[in-house]
């Protein structure tokens, strides 16, 4: 049975797809099946991941509407050695067009019963909103991995998120649950990053994780060559980094 995990934060620029992207190859290098979920109209983890969203027979738009099965619109990034149900800026509709429709919120989660048994992971990559695709994600998951930056807007940003968390867990999905929150674009050099991560770990203890993704040129570069940071530079900081979250990550879910 694969776990299910959401890649949220309702703050812009925080490096979520960045996280989605090389946490599915860092997976992938540990021998992981991996589907990563792209839920984002702009498919930046589609393109990240190697794909051409202009191309696209089906896409997240058609699962979510009951047009297509995962099964018909997933595709390989060969590059990241993962599986990605991939989305272009037809998903916008989804919005509206899923107002409409039963079951609205669960519509991935449904979706992405059919391929249950085919991975270990399945990571979502959230739209930097609470929308009606948040939401599909939330449901759909056992627990949300946020990345954020060591910032004192992020800190702002991060108390909404976690009452978000809260309601859908209360209301429509109580296997939700925080797994972590991820420190990333991480600067050593800058005491208030010194600070906040000080302040993180304080307050949210072991829901912090141990990982610590620096602030590095190498990742930033992969996705204009459509291959995850990962991959693109192996030997950089970023992607030791994120391979090290990776295996962090398998350990955790032990004791989930």
């Amino acid at each position: 049975m694969a776990k299910i995990f959401c890649v949220a934060n309702q703050k812009g620029g925080v490096g979520k797809t960045t996280t989605s992207v090389n946490l599915s190859a860092g997976l992938a290098k540990l021998n992981q099946r991996v589907l990563l979920v792209d839920l984002d109209p702009q498919g930046n983890a589609t393109m990240g991941a190697g794909i051409n969203k202009a191309s696209l027979k089906a896409s997240t738009y058609q699962v979510l509407l009951g047009e297509a099965q995962v099964t018909d619109a997933r595709l390989r990034s060969e590059a990241g050695r993962f599986d990605v149900l991939p989305a272009n800026r037809e998903l916008a509709g989804a919005e509206v067009e899923m107002v409409e429709l039963d079951n609205r919120e669960r519509r991935l989660k449904d979706a992405l019963a059919a391929v249950d048994a085919d991975y270990d992971f399945i990571l979502v990559d959230c739209p930097p909103a609470l929308s009606m695709l948040t939401l599909n994600g939330l449901c759909a998951a056992h627990g949300v991995i946020i990345p954020m930056q060591c910032e004192y807007y992020a800190l702002e940003g991060l108390s909404d998120l976690v009452n978000t968390i809260k309601k859908v867990h209360a209301n429509l999905n109580t296997d939700l649950k925080i797994i972590g929150l991820l420190r990333v674009m991480f600067d050593p050099r800058m005491t208030l990053s010194q600070q906040v991560s000080a302040q993180l770990e304080q307050h949210f203890g072991g829901k912090v994780f141990k990982t610590i993704i620096p602030r590095n040129v190498r990742l930033a570069e992969a996705p204009s060559y459509g291959i995850p940071g990962v991959t693109f530079d192996p030997s950089s900081k970023g992607a030791q980094a994120y391979i090290a979250f990776g295996a962090e990550m398998v350990e955790r879910i032990k004791t989930m």
